[in-house]
């Protein structure tokens, strides 16, 4: 029974938005397929790993209504070796689904769709959020590269959200360097605080467009929706306690050093050849009117970069892991910045945009 015929990108591309989240082996088969449904002249994608769902549609009057799950990588792959352009076939017979493309013939094995598991939506909203997608997008770029990864410590695995009132504040740790940015909404909420997965926030950073369309925040008690375009999210939040970020940022830093970003991303990323491949470790060594940055390695291999810098007072040669460094220099499009140390080598760190007051990172120093 043929089920669709349409163009290769008309399926390939809401298939891509969904497949992000699908693991390629899982302890139920099904969830490495793709739920694809046809409804009410509406073609629907599905995927759920149990933690996120993602869900895009697209009209698509042809045909009759059908429900069927495929494996998401191998559609996804056969999809994309199909060349550019070509007409796509989908028929099914019994548990076999037919892909055809000109003269090429695929069979796969579809699993029952009544079976699919997924997520228990919770309508229980307690406050929605509209922002625009291009500026959701730019707040995640300023925080995300700071969350752990698989981190002991669960509830940094993920990205703390806060709404208070006009003001919307993401903040990551992994307990070596924060990131916090905050941002004015024009809707004034409740005071909400959920960690968003990891995964959910690498998933929605790819899919949101850099435009001015509106992206819709639901907040639940244990889930968060987002929507935006033809894609809906949902996603499970982190249960956990997030550690108090404002006790983190140090408030007593003096040596104010302003600098400029792509100067020292330059330099840090020519010094970085020679840093050493475990530890990573850079030096920053400050005196009156110059800013030293010195690597070495184990093989007694050593790399100097020296800039001149608006500074006078006293001196400091603090080490830091040259990786968190890169992190937010890579991140920020803004080329002012200013590097805000401590009196100690131990003391951590404060690096502040002057044109963008609500985003600060803290980055720990380490002993080299």
């Amino acid at each position: 029974m043929l089920l669709i015929q349409a163009d290769r990108d008309s399926l390939l591309k809401p298939l891509t938005m969904v497949t992000g989240i699908v693991e390629r082996r899982h302890t139920l088969p099904i969830l490495s397929n793709v739920l694809i449904a046809k409804q009410n002249g509406q073609l629907t994608f599905l995927a759920t790993d149990l933690e996120i769902q993602i869900t895009t549609d697209h009209a698509h009057t042809e045909g009759g209504d059908f429900q069927l799950t495929i494996s998401a990588k191998k559609f996804q792959d056969i999809l994309r070796a199909i060349p550019d352009g070509a007409t796509v076939s989908l028929d099914q017979d019994d548990s076999r689904l037919t892909v055809k493309a000109g003269k090429s013939r695929f069979n796969l094995q579809t699993l029952p769709a009544q079976d699919f598991p997924k997520l228990a939506i919770d309508t229980n909203v307690k406050s929605v959020i509209k922002l625009p997608q291009s500026q959701l997008k730019n707040l995640i770029s300023r925080v995300q590269y700071a969350m752990a990864h698989q981190d002991i410590r669960y509830y940094l695995n993920g990205l703390f959200m806060v709404t208070d009132g006009n003001e919307l504040k993401l903040i990551a740790t992994d307990g070596h360097r924060l990131a916090y940015v905050g941002s004015n909404i024009e809707t004034s909420v409740d005071r909400n605080e959920v960690i968003l997965p990891r995964k959910t926030i690498l998933e929605l950073y790819k899919l949101l467009a850099d435009i001015d369309d509106e992206v819709t925040i639901e907040i639940a008690q244990n889930q968060v929706k987002f929507s935006f375009g033809n894609i809906v999210i949902h996603s499970k939040v982190v249960d956990g306690k997030f550690p108090d970020y404002n006790r983190v940022v140090p408030s007593g830093n003096d040596k104010l050093v302003p600098l400029n970003r792509q100067q020292l991303l330059a330099s840090l990323q020519r010094a970085a050849i020679l840093s050493n491949e475990k530890f990573r470790g850079v030096r920053l060594v400050l005196s009156d009117g110059t800013l030293k940055i010195i690597c070495n390695n184990s093989e007694q291999e050593e790399a100097t970069e020296e800039l001149e810098i608006a500074y006078q007072g006293d001196p400091l040669d603090v080490g830091f892991n040259i990786g968190y460094l890169l992190d937010v220099l890579t991140n920020l499009d803004h080329e002012a910045l200013v590097f805000a140390f401590g009196d100690h080598a131990t003391s951590s760190t404060l690096v502040t945009v002057p044109e963008e007051p609500n985003f600060k990172y803290v980055v720990m120093p380490m002993r080299i």
